[in-house]
C-alpha cells in the first residue's frame, strides 16, 4: 500500500526517486526476503562483517521478527527500510506498551536520503496503530543521523544513561543468553505525552532487540 507520495531526495551522485510503501510480514515472499537480505548485508556490510553476518541466505531480520515494514524503493531497488514490532517492555518493573522501531538501513549510496525521512514515512502508521510511544535504541555512532528528528522536527527525544537488556536472538555455549547495553533511547511520543514515560534507568524488552 502507498503510504506517501514519492519524494526527491540528494544522492551524491543523483537526485533519486524514491516511492515509499508499507509491507505488513504476512504480505512479503520469498523474493521480498531476498532481496532485502542483499540490501541489509550491503548496508550494514561497510561496518562489520558481523553487522552482516545474520542476514545470510534469505533471512531479512537479525533479531526479533517485525511485523510491518516501511521500504523505500527506487530504480536500483532498495533504498532505505525502518521495522515495527509492538511488544510490552519494563521500565524499572513498569509494563508499557510501545511500537518497537528498528532495522534502520540507508543503502550506502543514499546517504543523503537519511533515517530522518524514513521516519517521517513511519510516523503516521505510529498513528493508525494507535500506540502510547514509538520507542528504539541508538548507538552512539547513529545519534548524529536522529538530530533532525530531535531538533528541528521535535518527533522524538532522546534519552541517555539508560541501560537496555534483551534476550540473545540465539543461545550459544559459554555466552550468555542476556545482553545488556548503554545505548541511547529514543522515543516517539504518539498517543501519549512524552511527560507520560515512565522515569527509570532500566529497560527490559524480554525478548531479543529488533
Amino acid at each position: 500500500m502507498n503510504i506517501a507520495a514519492s519524494r526527491t531526495a540528494e544522492a551524491p551522485s543523483a537526485r533519486t526517486q524514491v516511492q515509499w510503501s508499507r509491507r505488513w510480514e504476512n504480505e512479503l515472499q520469498l523474493a521480498d526476503h531476498t532481496e532485502l537480505a542483499d540490501f541489509f548485508r550491503k548496508s550494514y556490510g561497510p561496518t562489520g562483517a558481523f553487522n552482516a553476518q545474520p542476514f545470510e541466505g534469505n533471512r531479512s531480520w537479525a533479531g526479533a521478527r517485525p511485523e510491518v515494514r516501511i521500504i523505500g524503493h527506487d530504480a536500483r531497488g532498495v533504498a532505505a527500510h525502518v521495522g515495527l514490532l509492538r511488544r510490552f517492555i519494563k521500565i524499572d518493573g513498569i509494563d508499557l506498551l510501545v511500537a518497537e522501531l528498528g532495522l534502520y538501513a540507508v543503502r550506502p549510496d543514499l546517504e543523503g536520503l537519511g533515517i530522518s525521512h524514513s521516519m517521517r514515512v513511519m510516523y503516521p502508521v505510529l498513528h493508525e496503530l494507535g500506540v502510547p510511544f514509538g520507542f528504539g535504541t541508538v548507538r552512539p555512532a547513529l545519534e548524529k543521523h536522529f538530530t533532525r528528528l530531535v531538533g528541528r522536527q521535535g518527533l522524538a527525544t532522546l534519552m541517555s544513561g539508560v541501560r537496555v537488556r534483551s534476550t540473545q536472538p540465539d543461545v550459544y555455549p559459554n555466552l550468555s543468553p542476556i545482553r545488556v547495553e548503554d545505548v541511547l533511547v529514543v522515543v516517539f511520543p504518539v498517543g501519549r505525552s512524552i511527560g507520560e514515560w515512565p522515569a527509570g534507568t532500566v529497560i527490559d524488552r524480554n525478548g531479543p532487540e529488533l
